[in-house]
């Protein structure tokens, strides 16, 4: 979940060894401290580096999987936990060298498991390894629970010769806590920065992937997205995320919030970087009924990718998500004469019908699912110290000076008051979600305007952070996609005072292919990327 996509929410209903010393113990003081001034950054050699750079290097002997490792781990270490104090990573793999090295192995044994071979990967701290680190989802009240098994996400890394690098801090209980949160903050990983402006926020709840991607302390990063929480961390820190079709990617082993919109989605700095990732978290697992479609789906996602793509394309334009910023409007529309000349067939306006009237079903539905999903998941842990989200609740209150220093749990309790999902009030709310935002949303202006896909601004420049306050963003386009459980891209389009704006194309149910093939032309188009300066605020001018 991320709350600054489900604003409209808060505002209506009041409503996302190593590794030693990398459990930050932040003092307010300094996590309300900007920057006085740019930390000196070093040149790096995998600034930018792609996978498919990584692994020419690890062919021809220039790299190899464990010097991967050390050189984002000296790159982690210098940039995240000292200099700048991104503060993006919440803990380091202790077996990440060693696993390594034994992929070196099978590479000189004449084994290549795939584009991800020994790349270095990190992943939001909301799923389950079965190894030496925390899953927390940034709480305290989960700080030593270690899963009996790797969620599947975790296997399918695994299998395909990724290295898991360590976790990434997110927005604690992926920011569905409170209506007044920070994104980025979790009492276990403190507050995550922005690289591009240290003062500003990274989004949420995916907020260490995105930063970390973009501060290139991985190759690739995995997020999870209740509603906005892969795209928006994305577009603020100037990366393709993918948000997939509802069942692509299992979400067993991920702590959850809602199973109705729940979703893992790799985060990249590169449009084929995050078709790779994508290919590989794909599949069908036992454990997650919802993905008995995914084998039927799933391909390799890279062959879709055409630098021509846009030519022929039929895109609406979703415009009531325009208007929150009028230096993002106009970005957006001087992209869209670009398109045009591409050769896009620009539909506009393409607005759902719908847009707006679900809003209130869906926080309802979070509610009801939050308490039912989390605690099904509790319940299979071996060493929990809570069982119910009644527990959690009463744990936050007990700690409540490192739980809750700045925002408090109303979303919580909210949920906690909530009853079986037999209700009729939650099975109400959940087929209006899915008629409003399905055959009457998104299915509907797609079919009588003949589309590829729907664009809109992902999300405006990042806000300032403020732990007083909580989140002020502007605008974002994610919800239809979420409620609808449809696949929703973004793609850096540019920036504002040098801080990212990313662009969304959504559509149907299992349009990844449709969908890749108009973003990666897009990024070919505009190559809008630009790595981050590490810079303590935004210079502004005039």
């Amino acid at each position: 979940m991320v709350k600054t996509s489900r604003r409209h929410l808060l505002k209506t209903a009041g409503l996302g060894a190593a590794t030693a010393g990398l459990m930050p113990a932040l003092s307010a003081a300094r996590e309300l401290a900007a920057p006085e001034a740019r930390a000196a950054v070093a040149e790096f050699e995998l600034d930018e580096i792609t996978v498919a750079d990584l692994q020419a290097g690890m062919v021809s002997g220039k790299h190899t999987a464990q010097s991967l490792v050390e050189k984002y781990f000296s790159r982690i270490q210098a940039l995240d936990k000292s200099g700048p104090g991104v503060n993006s990573v919440i803990e380091l793999n202790p077996d990440a060298s060693s696993i390594a090295a034994d992929l070196d192995r099978e590479r000189r044994a004449g084994k290549v498991r795939g584009p991800l071979h020994g790349i270095p990967v990190l992943i939001k701290d909301n799923i389950d390894t079965a190894d030496q680190m925390q899953t927390t989802a940034g709480s305290l009240a989960l700080v030593g629970s270690k899963p009996l098994r790797d969620a599947f996400v975790a296997h399918q890394l695994r299998d395909a010769g990724a290295v898991i690098l360590g976790k990434t801090n997110l927005s604690e209980w992926a920011n569905i806590r409170s209506s007044h949160s920070t994104s980025g903050w979790s009492g276990r990983g403190g507050l995550t920065r922005n690289p591009y402006a240290l003062d500003r926020n990274p989004c949420g709840s995916s907020s260490g992937s995105g930063a970390a991607t973009a501060a290139n302390f991985c190759a690739l990063a995995v997020g999870t997205e209740t509603d906005g929480s892969v795209v928006c961390p994305s577009s603020a820190n100037g990366l393709v995320g993918i948000k997939p079709t509802l069942g692509l990617i299992s979400r067993a082993g991920i702590i959850p919030i809602s199973h109705s919109q729940d979703t893992a989605g790799p985060m990249a700095r590169t449009v084929k970087d995050a078709a790779i990732l994508l290919t590989a978290l794909a599949g069908s697992d036992p454990n997650d009924e919802a993905t008995k479609e995914s084998d039927t789906n799933r391909t390799d996602y890279t062959r879709f990718l055409d630098p021509s793509g846009l030519k022929g394309a039929r895109i609406g334009i979703a415009r009531k998500y325009f208007g929150f910023s009028d230096a993002v409007d106009d970005m957006m529309n001087t992209l869209i004469d670009e398109m045009k000349k591409q050769g896009a067939v620009i539909v506009d306006p393409a607005d759902l019908p719908t847009h707006g009237k679900f809003d209130d079903t869906e926080f309802t539905v979070l509610l009801y699912e939050l308490k039912a999903d989390l605690e099904k998941y509790l319940a299979r842990l071996p060493d929990a110290k809570i069982r119910t989200l009644k527990d959690a609740i009463e744990f936050n209150e007990r700690d409540r000076l490192k739980e809750m220093p700045y925002f408090a749990q109303d979303v919580f309790i909210k949920a906690e008051a909530k009853g079986p999902l037999t209700s009729k009030e939650y099975t109400d709310a959940l087929e209006a979600n899915h008629r409003l935002s399905r055959a009457e949303g998104i299915d509907a202006v797609m079919d009588k305007n003949q589309l590829d896909a729907i664009m809109a601004p992902t999300a405006g420049p990042a806000w300032l952070s403020d732990l007083v306050n909580g989140d002020h963003a502007g605008g974002g386009s994610s919800n239809a996609a979420a409620v609808a459980g449809y696949p929703d891209i973004t793609v850096p389009a540019g920036s504002v005072f040098g801080l990212p704006v990313g662009v969304s194309f959504f559509g149907r149910a299992w349009s990844e292919p449709a969908l890749l093939k108009i973003a990666y032309a897009f990024e070919q188009l505009t190559k809008a990327r630009t790595k981050p300066q590490f810079l303590p605020t935004v210079k502004l001018q005039g």
